[in-house]
């Protein structure tokens, strides 16, 4: 049996100055996307105090103004008090935005090229990509992620409503859990550190978001008399969003997966197209991974893919059940093979990934979310018969 132990894992609400720049990014490629399909779309962001950049590359055939994407954005998060240095009324803005090299495009596109082995459409660049499911969860997420991200969606919807006027966008939670026999058994931390008005003092702050927060959404069996619950642990934070701290596209790249319970290839995934496999190769492997363990295959399931640039097949395609499986770990790497395609066209096909659908993707987890799964398809678990019928 493996030995007890303690796992953690965080999330960031949409304030949150690096997730101001996902959200900002992820707009761009809707707005790419909702009028030209075939967009090619790079697009990182950064944000301090009052200024906003946009740099990157993108080749659309798309018309819109990319100031006013970026306003709506930082407006819909909540950064509109004109007391904040950070405003969607006044902020500075530089677009850097420059065309998708020529030499990664011949790469990518569906023809043929000097010295290109195939016309086929080829990956936008090499790399490992990873996807994750367990049975801890009815999401089959890890269960430290997933309250991390129900908490900080929870204290969003508190904000938004006008329950809690004091409240302001830039937050962060944090849950620990205890497993025992390999299983999470109960909460031992929660953390919570939430931007505030000024008005409101930090014992008010804990006891309202103890009772309105914490003990709303984590179930009373979960927490025990030795739970601590850390609610702005420094004291004060009024200042914060990007005039507390500085802000990048794609940092929050374990809260955007798996909160470090699945290994991650490296790659961000806000404000890239499909053809970009770090994001589209990483829906593959949780949509394959779900439906390992949907099936019944096994309670944990890592799926590794590798690609090479411009090239149309992945390199290798590997799953790790850590000793979960209930039938041979090869027979399962078979059928996934027989089941799904990892051609990079045939993922954004099965996906259906060439839509304006990557807003929903950018907050609180890009997995393990199952309240749009018209948008995030590689939520399903529609392959479970297919694999049981190879499989048995």
């Amino acid at each position: 049996m493996p030995r007890p132990f303690i796992f953690s894992s965080e999330s960031v609400t949409e304030g949150h100055p690096d997730k101001v720049c996902d959200t900002i990014s992820d707009a761009i490629l809707d707005a790419c996307l909702a009028q030209d399909v075939n967009s090619r779309v790079a697009c990182e962001t950064f944000v301090k105090d009052n200024v906003v950049g946009l740099a990157g590359e993108i080749t659309t055939h798309a018309d819109f103004d990319s100031r006013s994407v970026v306003e709506k954005a930082i407006r819909e998060i909540g950064y509109t008090d004109k007391a904040c240095k950070f405003n969607a009324d006044s902020f500075f803005f530089m677009n850097l935005i420059g065309q998708q090299s020529p030499d990664i495009a011949q790469g990518v596109d569906a023809e043929g090229a000097d010295h290109k082995d195939s016309e086929e459409q080829g990956a936008g660049d090499q790399g490992i990509m990873f996807g994750y499911a367990c049975d801890e969860t009815k999401e089959l997420m890890p269960a430290p992620i997933s309250w991390s991200h129900k908490l900080g969606k929870e204290l969003t919807l508190l904000r938004k409503s006008g329950q809690h006027t004091w409240l302001r966008p830039d937050s962060k939670t944090q849950v620990s859990m205890q497993y025992v026999d390999g299983k999470p058994t109960h909460v031992t931390a929660v953390v919570v550190s939430t931007m505030h008005e000024d008005s409101i003092s930090t014992p008010e702050i804990r006891e309202i978001l103890e009772k309105d927060l914490i003990r709303r959404v984590i179930p009373a069996a979960l927490i025990t008399k030795e739970t601590e619950l850390l609610i702005n642990p420094t004291g004060q934070f009024v200042i914060g969003g990007p005039e507390g701290d500085a802000g990048l596209t794609g940092r929050k790249i374990i809260v955007d997966t798996y909160g470090g319970m699945g290994r991650h290839g490296g790659g961000a995934f806000s404000g890239k197209d499909p053809s970009k496999v770090d994001r589209s190769a990483a829906y593959m492997c949780r949509w394959v991974a779900k439906n390992i363990v949907a099936s019944g295959l096994a309670s944990k399931a890592e799926l590794q893919v590798a690609y090479a640039i411009g090239h149309p097949h992945p390199v290798s395609v590997s799953v790790d059940t850590f000793g979960t499986n209930q039938v041979d770990e090869e027979a399962i790497e078979k059928a996934i093979q027989d089941v799904f395609s990892f051609k990079p066209a045939d993922i954004i096909t099965q996906l259906d990934l060439l839509r304006p659908i990557y807003n929903h993707t950018t907050n609180y987890g890009h997995f393990g979310r199952e309240d749009n799964l018209s948008a995030l398809t590689w939520e399903k678990t529609n392959k479970v018969d297919e694999l049981k019928g190879l499989l048995g």
